[in-house]
C-alpha cells in the first residue's frame, strides 16, 4: 500500500524549510521547457494536476508546514486537512454547470473518491506529497524568474507575510483549544467542588442535629463528624485556592490570546485591508485591479470565529464565577477581558463593512450608477439570518469630517439619491453577504460655499453607506458606516475633464488616515509622472506607457522649460494650480486639459497606432524639425498638437516649392476627434502620396496598410449597359447602379509625388468662381464572340471655385463639380497660355502650398477613383476622364436635378471647408444612389 511504500515523488525530511508563496500556481503555469516538464512530472494518480489547478487557492492557503511528518500524533491534523480537501473538491464539483461542467463534475467527483481511498489510512503521506509539490514548484518558479529580480523579492516578502498570518492563526487555534480544555477542566473541578461543598453543608447539618441527641450518642458521633468536617473544609479551602488559580491562569491565557488576536487583526485590517483599499483607490486612476476579497474574507472569518469562540469562553468563565463567587481579582479581570473582546469584535465588524465596487467618482446628476457593499464576516456571524438593510446618502466633505469626529450631523445630506435602500443578500455558494445597489441616481445636489478660486469641479462629496444589525441572538448590536472614495458631482459632460483632474489628484496623493478629503497642494514631479503614466496606460488600454522622453516633454510643457535632462525635474514640485487651475503660458487651457485631450484622442482613434509605436506624440515642433531634416524627403512623424486640445499633426520633410534646392519641414493643421470620425488616420495617411516613410525609415504602407479601409469593386452602369471597372488606384471603388464616392485627403502642392510639374507657368487673376464644362467619353467592349459594343457620351459640368494668388504668381483654384450624375469630384482651374481658364482633369488639386500660423491646411474631398489619376501614366490603361475631350469653361447651364453649389463650400483660402459642407456631401451621396438610366438612355451608340 501507499503507506508502506512512500510515493517516490515525495520529499525527504531534509528538504529544508518550505517557503509558502501565494499564487505560486499562477506563476508555475508560465514555466517553459525543462522546468515545465519537471513541474508536470510532479503529478499523477497519487495527486492529479486537475486537483492542483481547481483548488490552487485553497491548497496554497493551508499550513502544510505546521505538520511534523515524523510525529504520529500530528496525524489528526493531516486527517482534518484530507477531509477538508475532499470537501472542497466535492463543493467545486457541485458548482459545475453546463455541458462542459457536467464532465468536469464527474471527473472532480472521481478524484475526491480516489484521494479518500488513497490517503484515508495514511493522511500524513498526503501532506508529505503536497509539501513536496509546492516546494518544487516554488523552486522552479524562483529559478525561472531569477531570485534577484524585484518581482521575486516582492513575492518573497509577500510569502513571508502570508506565512506569518497563517502561522498566527495556527497559534491562535492552539491557544483557543488550550483555553477550551482549561475551561472544561475548571468547570469539572468547580462542579466537584460544589458537590464537596454540599457535603460540608450536610455534615454541618448533621452536627447541628446532634444537639437533639442524648449526650452519650452525641459524644459518640460528634468526633467523627467533626473530623469529616475538618477534612472537607480543609479540602474546600485548598480546592478554592486551586480554582482561583485555575481562573486566574485561564484569564491570563485569554489575555495572551486577545493580545495575539489584536496583533493579528491589526495586521489584517490595518495593513492588508487598508492596502486593498489603497489599491482600489489607485485602480480609480487606472492602476492594477485591487484583487479579489476572498483571501481577506477567509482571514476575517477566521478572526471572527476565533474571537467569538474566545468571547463565549470568557462569558462561560464569568458564569462559573457567578455560580461560585470566590473573593479575588478575577471579577475585575473578567470584566476587562469581556470589554476587550467586545472592542475587538466591534472593530472587526465595523472595519469589514466595505465597498467592494465603488460608485463612479465623477458622478453626473440624473444618471444611473451602481455600487456594491460587502460585509466580510456576515456569513460567519450569521448576520444573514436576519438580513440587514443598507442605506446610501450623499454628504459633503464637511459633513464627512463631522461624521468621523462623531459630531451630531443631524442626518444631514447634500443631495437626494433615488433607489438608495438595499437589503443585503447572502450567497451560499461563495459565502458572501452583499448589497447590490444597481439603479441609484442622484436626483439633485446641494453645493456648499466654495473656498477662493475653487470651482464646482473641485468640490468633493462622498456616498455614505450605513446599516444596523445584531449578532449572537441580539447580544451585540452594531451600527456600521463606510464612506466611498470622494466623488465630484457634475451636471454636464463638459465638466468631466476638470472633475477627472480632481479625482486623479485625490486618488494619487491621498495619505492614509487623512481628514476627509485633504490632499497635498503640491507634489513632487516624479510622483505626478507616475500618476499620469498610470492613467494614460489605463485610458488608452495599452502596455506602452509614457517613456522618459515623453515625461521630459511633459515637464517642459508644465514648467515652461527647455531643458531635456530628466534629472533637472526630479526635485521639482508641481502645484494643483499649475496642474489644472492656471492656463499654460500663451494658451487658454491648463496642463491637465491638454493631457486629457491627448488621452481622449488616442483612446478613441489612435490606440492601435500608439500600441504599434507609430505615434511619437510627445514631440514639439522644433524637435520634429530637427529629427526630420536629417531624413529623406517624404519622411514624416506624428506628434500631438501643442496649440490645440486633442489634436495630432503630421510633420514631414519636403522640398520648398518657393526656393529650388531647399528643403523644409511642413506641418499639417492638427486633426481632432471630429476629423477622425469622418476619415481615419490610416486612410488620411494613405491619401497623402507625398508621405513615404514613417520616421525614422519605415515605409508607411508597412506600418499602416493593415488599417486602411478595404476597397470595393464592381461595375458602372450606363443606360442598360454595365461597364466593368478596373481595381481603383485609391482606396475606394464603384458599385452597380452608381459610382461609389469616398472622402479623400489632399494637401495643396502635395497632391501626388512630383505633381509640381503639372502646374501652369503663367496665370490670370480674377478667375470666375463658376462655369460649365463640356465633358465626354467613349468606350468599346466585347459583349459576346463577334459582337462589340461601342458608345460615347457627353454632358455639361457645372463648375464652381475660387482663385488664390501664390507667392510664385501661380493662380490656383480648387473647384468642385457635379459630374452629370457620375460623382462628386475635384478639379483645378488654372489659366492657359492665352489666359483662358482651363481645367486639369486629373482629379487632384494643383495648388501652391500655403502655410497659416506654421501649418498647412489639408483638404478633404469626396472622389471616385475611376475619375482620378494620382500618378498619370500614359502607358497605363486610361480612365474615363483620360478619354474625355479637353474641357473648356463656358457659361453655366442649370439642370434641375442637380442644385447649384454654394460658394460657402470653399473657405476664404480656397480650401474645402468640411464643417460647412458635410450636409451637402450627404446630399450628394443620396443623389448618386438614384438610377442613372434616364440620363444616358438617349445617348448610347
Amino acid at each position: 500500500g501507499i503507506c508502506e511504500e512512500r510515493i517516490s515523488l515525495c520529499c525527504d525530511n531534509n528538504e529544508g524549510f518550505f517557503f509558502f508563496q501565494m499564487a505560486v500556481w499562477i506563476q508555475a503555469q508560465q514555466l517553459q521547457g525543462d522546468a515545465l516538464h519537471q513541474m508536470q512530472s510532479l503529478y499523477g494518480q497519487h495527486f492529479p494536476i486537475e486537483v492542483r489547478h481547481y483548488l490552487s487557492q485553497w491548497i496554497e492557503g493551508q499550513l502544510w508546514d505546521a505538520i511534523d511528518l515524523e510525529n504520529p500524533q500530528e496525524e489528526f491534523k493531516a486527517k482534518r486537512l484530507l477531509d477538508s480537501l475532499i470537501q472542497e473538491l466535492q463543493k467545486k464539483a457541485e458548482h459545475q454547470m453546463g455541458e462542459d461542467g457536467f464532465l468536469l463534475k464527474i471527473k472532480l467527483g472521481h478524484y475526491a473518491s480516489q484521494l479518500k481511498s488513497t490517503y484515508d489510512r495514511c493522511p500524513l503521506e498526503l501532506v508529505r506529497c503536497i509539501k513536496h509539490i509546492l516546494y518544487t514548484e516554488q523552486r522552479l518558479v524562483r529559478e525561472a524568474t531569477n531570485s534577484n529580480s524585484p518581482l521575486s523579492g516582492m513575492m518573497d516578502s509577500m510569502s513571508q507575510k502570508y506565512q506569518q498570518i497563517n502561522q498566527a492563526f495556527e497559534e491562535l487555534r492552539i491557544l483557543t483549544q488550550d483555553t477550551e480544555n482549561d475551561l472544561r477542566k475548571l468547570q469539572h473541578n468547580q462542579e466537584y467542588f460544589i458537590i464537596q461543598y454540599q457535603e460540608s453543608l450536610r455534615i454541618q447539618a448533621q452536627l447541628s442535629s446532634l444537639a437533639t441527641l442524648p449526650p452519650a450518642d452525641r459524644q459518640l458521633r460528634e468526633p467523627s463528624l467533626l473530623s469529616k468536617r475538618a477534612t472537607v473544609e480543609a479540602w474546600l479551602t485548598r480546592e478554592a485556592n486551586t480554582l482561583q488559580k485555575y481562573r486566574l491562569g485561564l484569564a491570563e491565557k485569554h489575555q495572551k490570546t486577545l493580545a495575539l488576536l489584536r496583533k493579528q487583526q491589526t495586521l489584517i485590517l490595518d495593513d492588508e485591508l487598508i492596502q486593498w483599499k489603497r489599491r482600489q483607490q489607485l485602480a480609480g486612476n487606472g492602476g492594477p485591479h485591487e484583487g479579489g476579497l476572498d483571501i481577506l474574507q477567509s482571514w476575517c472569518e477566521k478572526l471572527a470565529e476565533t474571537i467569538w469562540q474566545n468571547r463565549q469562553q470568557i462569558r462561560r468563565a464569568e458564569h462559573l464565577r457567578q455560580q461560585l463567587p470566590i473573593p479575588g481579582p478575577i471579577e475585575e479581570l473578567l470584566n476587562d477581558l469581556n470589554s476587550t473582546i467586545t472592542d475587538i469584535i466591534s472593530a472587526l465588524v465595523t472595519s469589514t463593512f466595505i465597498i467592494e465596487k465603488q460608485p463612479p467618482q465623477v458622478l453626473k446628476t440624473q444618471t444611473k450608477f451602481a455600487a456594491t457593499v460587502r460585509l466580510l464576516v456576515g456569513g460567519k456571524l450569521n448576520v444573514h439570518m436576519n438580513p440587514p438593510q443598507v442605506k446610501a446618502t450623499i454628504i459633503s466633505e464637511q459633513q464627512a469630517k463631522a461624521l468621523l469626529k462623531n459630531e451630531n450631523t443631524r442626518n444631514d445630506s447634500s443631495g437626494e439619491i433615488l433607489n438608495n435602500n438595499c437589503v443585503m443578500e447572502y450567497h451560499q455558494a461563495t459565502g458572501t453577504l452583499i448589497a447590490h445597489f444597481r439603479n441609484m441616481s442622484l436626483k439633485r445636489i446641494k453645493r456648499s460655499d466654495r473656498r477662493g478660486a475653487e470651482s464646482v469641479t473641485e468640490e468633493k462629496f462622498t456616498i455614505l453607506f450605513e446599516s444596523q444589525f445584531s449578532v449572537g441572538g441580539n447580544e451585540l448590536v452594531f451600527q456600521v458606516k463606510t464612506l466611498s472614495l470622494p466623488v465630484v458631482v457634475i451636471v454636464h459632460g463638459s465638466q468631466d475633464n476638470n472633475a477627472t483632474a480632481t479625482v486623479l489628484w485625490d486618488n494619487a496623493f491621498a495619505e492614509p488616515g487623512r481628514v476627509p478629503f485633504l490632499v497635498p497642494d503640491k507634489v513632487m514631479w516624479p510622483q505626478l509622472c507616475e500618476a499620469l503614466n498610470m492613467k494614460y496606460k489605463a485610458e488608452v488600454q495599452s502596455n506602452r506607457g509614457l517613456s522618459e522622453e515623453n515625461l521630459v516633454f511633459l515637464a517642459q510643457k508644465a514648467f515652461s522649460s527647455s531643458s531635456s535632462n530628466p534629472e533637472d525635474y526630479r526635485g521639482m514640485t508641481m502645484t494643483w494650480s499649475q496642474f489644472n487651475r492656471e492656463s499654460l503660458p500663451g494658451r487658454n487651457f491648463t496642463f491637465w486639459q491638454w493631457f486629457d485631450g491627448v488621452m481622449e484622442l488616442t483612446k478613441k482613434h489612435l490606440k492601435p497606432h500608439w500600441n504599434d509605436g507609430a505615434i511619437l506624440g510627445f514631440v514639439n515642433k522644433q524637435q520634429a524639425q530637427d529629427m526630420l531634416m536629417s531624413k529623406p524627403n517624404g519622411t514624416f512623424l506624428l506628434r500631438f498638437s501643442d496649440s490645440e486640445i486633442g489634436g495630432i499633426t503630421i510633420a514631414w520633410v519636403a522640398e520648398n516649392p518657393n526656393k529650388a534646392g531647399e528643403r523644409m519641414v511642413w506641418n499639417l493643421m492638427p486633426y481632432t476627434t471630429k476629423d477622425f470620425s469622418i476619415r481615419s488616420l490610416a486612410d488620411r495617411i494613405s491619401d497623402l502620396n507625398h508621405l513615404l516613410f514613417l520616421y525614422p525609415d519605415r515605409p508607411k504602407d508597412e506600418v499602416f496598410s493593415k488599417y486602411y479601409t478595404p476597397p470595393l469593386f464592381g461595375t458602372l452602369k450606363v443606360g442598360s449597359s454595365s461597364i466593368p471597372t478596373s481595381p481603383p488606384s485609391s482606396c475606394t471603388g464603384v458599385v452597380t447602379g452608381a459610382s461609389k464616392q469616398q472622402l479623400c485627403t489632399s494637401v495643396p502642392a502635395f497632391a501626388s509625388t512630383g505633381s509640381s510639374s503639372t502646374e501652369p507657368e503663367s496665370t490670370e487673376q480674377g478667375l470666375s468662381r463658376s462655369g460649365s464644362v463640356k465633358q465626354g467619353f467613349s468606350w468599346s467592349r466585347s459583349i459576346s464572340p463577334g459582337l462589340t459594343e461601342t458608345g460615347s457620351a457627353e454632358r455639361d459640368l457645372t463648375v464652381t471655385g475660387s482663385a488664390a494668388q501664390s507667392s510664385s504668381g501661380v493662380v490656383v483654384a480648387p473647384v468642385g463639380f457635379w459630374a452629370a450624375g457620375w460623382a462628386w469630384g475635384s478639379l483645378s482651374v488654372c489659366s492657359g497660355a492665352a489666359g483662358t481658364p482651363g481645367l486639369s482633369a486629373a482629379g487632384r488639386t494643383v495648388a501652391a502650398a500655403k502655410a497659416v500660423d506654421g501649418y498647412v491646411k489639408p483638404q478633404i474631398k469626396q472622389v471616385v477613383p475611376e475619375f482620378t489619376t494620382p500618378n498619370p501614366d500614359p502607358a497605363a490603361n486610361p480612365t474615363y476622364m483620360d478619354h474625355a475631350a479637353s474641357p473648356a469653361v463656358s457659361h453655366p447651364q442649370n439642370y434641375g436635378i442637380y442644385p447649384a453649389m454654394s460658394d460657402s463650400m470653399l473657405d476664404g483660402d480656397g480650401d474645402f471647408d468640411l464643417d460647412d459642407t458635410m450636409d451637402v456631401a450627404r446630399h450628394v451621396e443620396e443623389l448618386l444612389r438614384r438610377p442613372m438610366e434616364g440620363q444616358w438612355s438617349g445617348q448610347q451608340s
